[in-house]
């Protein structure tokens, strides 16, 4: 029952906050707490989970149609409730900034907010191939309506980019997810068996592909990154992109084995090359959104990069990394935002110089950044380190490529560093522009808190994840 209250909690808040006619600043009280409490029940699931013994826990099946073979099913596996746990941290530190930034329509923008946390929680726990589908693109409504009615000047472009590609990778998933599941006789993802369906296995891979969003699949990104408000952007990044990692690992690898193994070295070439691109158009990026947004894309083809290898190390880097990166880009998008309020701009040439008499605001700009860019010590130095090591099993170049990747996210996040903070003050900075205030701290502080905890104990999830089995053996047998 605790994953199903996980799925249902923020789904019931989204319509009590968009049913009762509160004022303004109860509406987004209310909304923050639903997501605190979900943070809450998801740290009583995280302790009624036995980590040693892997497998499927905290499960619940109940028949919906049963002559075509599909059910209720959810429940998580190791690596699936560290996704979820991303979630429901990067949620509350999201509808937390809406109630700081005074969104207008609160009811609805918080009540959408929420639907899309219920969304993302029932997509790492479906174990039903049909409620994964239905969840998956459930994620569309609220992401449609909160970039397109509260985005920027180009809010309407952002809004037809992001429909027209998810539209096309939802079309192709859906059949896949029908010859599936006849194929098979259920749609039960613990009851059936394995494909060697190419064309199958291809329309899965698309959909995931566009939502990561993975090179060449990312022509919505740039500009609906940048028009979204900041925090539905940092919810995009930090975790919409991890259900295609949990439909690869659940889905993907486990289901297909045989036209995974051999389309492998395709998708690693295509992950090699979104990893350089982004991270080279991330340091040419003009604005600080520019460089969180492509840094991001980057990131994506690294933990791609990580599942493919299909080995024990890989793995591990690719979960690990996807825990990172959620709630690294959810801080460096709040900070952003916060910058960009104070500023009223993003542009780099436009900033500088805020380093001085703001201490809070470079202090935690630094630790951010210093964490993402993965220096040694760093919880993203773990979980890249496992994966360089489990990707040169495949061959040596495709670890020189995430050694290359190191040094040039370490010039992206050094340049925006020192575009804020240091440098000569641009038009855009105000002397009386003030330091982070608390509500801004409490939103960053507990993020970066936790990036700290995994620096010092990586193996919290890396070695979790797969709760100690051979992970190559556990994907490939379909992880029962």
């Amino acid at each position: 029952m605790l994953t199903t209250a996980l799925i249902l909690l923020p789904i019931a808040g989204a319509l009590a906050v968009a049913v009762l006619p509160l004022p303004r600043l109860a509406t987004g009280g209310l909304a923050l707490l639903v997501a605190l409490m979900e943070v809450g029940l998801w740290i009583v699931a995280a302790s009624n989970f036995d980590f040693d013994e892997g497998g499927l826990q905290l499960g619940t099946t109940q028949q919906w149609v049963e002559s075509a073979g599909i059910s209720y099913a959810v429940g998580f596996y190791g690596f699936s409730l560290w996704l979820a746990g991303a979630t429901v941290i990067v949620s509350a530190a999201a509808i937390g900034y809406a109630v700081w930034a005074g969104r207008d329509r609160p009811r609805a923008y918080h009540a959408l907010m929420l639907f899309l946390t219920g969304a993302v929680v029932a997509t790492f726990a479906s174990q039903d191939l049909l409620l994964f589908y239905v969840s998956f693109e459930a994620m569309l409504i609220p992401l449609y309506v909160l970039v397109g009615v509260w985005g920027g000047e180009r809010r309407l472009q952002a809004t037809l980019w992001f429909v027209v590609y998810t539209m096309v990778g939802s079309l192709l998933m859906l059949a896949s997810v029908v010859a599936f599941g006849v194929s098979q006789g259920t749609f039960s993802l613990v009851e059936s068996g394995t494909s060697d369906n190419v064309w199958v296995f291809l329309g899965f891979a698309v959909a995931f592909a566009i939502k990561a969003p993975l090179f060449p699949f990312h022509g919505w990104l740039p500009v609906a990154y940048r028009e979204a408000p900041v925090e539905v952007a940092a919810v995009l990044s930090a975790i919409v992109s991890k259900t295609a990692i949990y439909g690869f690992l659940r889905i993907g690898l486990p289901k297909f084995p045989e036209p995974a193994e051999d389309l492998t070295v395709l998708v690693l070439v295509l992950a090699s090359a979104g990893l350089l691109y982004g991270s080279i158009l991330a340091f040419r990026a003009p604005d600080l959104r520019g460089i969180v947004a492509y840094s991001s894309m980057a990131q994506m083809g690294l933990i791609t990069l990580g599942v493919f290898a299909v080995n024990d190390l890989g793995l591990d880097g690719a979960v690990l990394q996807s825990v990172n990166h959620a709630l690294v880009s959810a801080s460096m998008f709040l900070l952003v935002g916060m910058v960009e309020r104070r500023c009223g701009t993003g542009e780099l040439d436009e900033l500088g110089g805020m380093a001085r008499g703001r201490p809070v605001l470079a202090t935690l700009l630094l630790v951010a950044g210093m964490i993402a860019l993965a220096v040694p010590g760093s919880a993203t130095f773990a979980g890249e380190f496992l994966i360089m090591t489990g990707v040169y099993a495949e061959g040596w170049g495709y670890a020189a490529i995430v050694a290359l990747s190191v040094v040039l996210a370490a010039m992206y996040t050094l340049r925006l560093i020192s575009a804020v903070l240091h440098v000569r003050p641009g038009r855009a900075v105000r002397d009386e522009a003030l330091d982070l205030r608390p509500g801004e701290l409490a939103l960053v502080v507990p993020l970066v808190a936790c990036l700290l905890v995994l620096s010092a104990w990586p193996a919290l999830v890396s070695q979790s994840s797969f709760a100690g089995d051979e992970a190559a053996r556990v994907i490939v047998e379909g992880l029962r």
